[in-house]
């Protein structure tokens, strides 16, 4: 059986946006390495039910599996690079969300 797809949510505040932007303008080919697609993301993201995110920018992107996803995490230079997501946010949460199998 194939491996189902992973999805990675983070709800961060903006602090700092000359700092993130030097971490945004290196994340792309780090999350591309390890097969990673961008999704989306919001700066107004509204809740329907229940508690409400934190303020600030949601994201999502997506991995082929859960695997993929923590390696890219554990990636040394993704590691290093978000040394500057840490000094230009304030993270409220990074989750990993394991998708369901494919069907078939």
């Amino acid at each position: 059986m194939a491996d189902a797809p992973a999805y990675v949510i983070a709800n961060f505040d903006i602090n700092d946006a000359d700092t993130y932007r030097t971490y945004e303008t290196g994340f792309f080919p780090i999350l591309k390495r390890h097969e990673g697609e961008f999704l989306t993301f919001d700066d107004n993201s509204e809740t329907f039910e229940g508690a409400s995110p934190r303020s600030g920018r949601m994201v999502i992107f997506k991995f082929p599996s859960a695997e993929q996803a923590r390696a890219w995490y554990a990636d040394e230079d993704y590691q290093a690079l978000s040394e500057h997501r840490r000094a230009g946010t304030s993270m409220h949460f990074l989750t990993l969300v394991n998708g369901l199998p494919p069907r078939g």
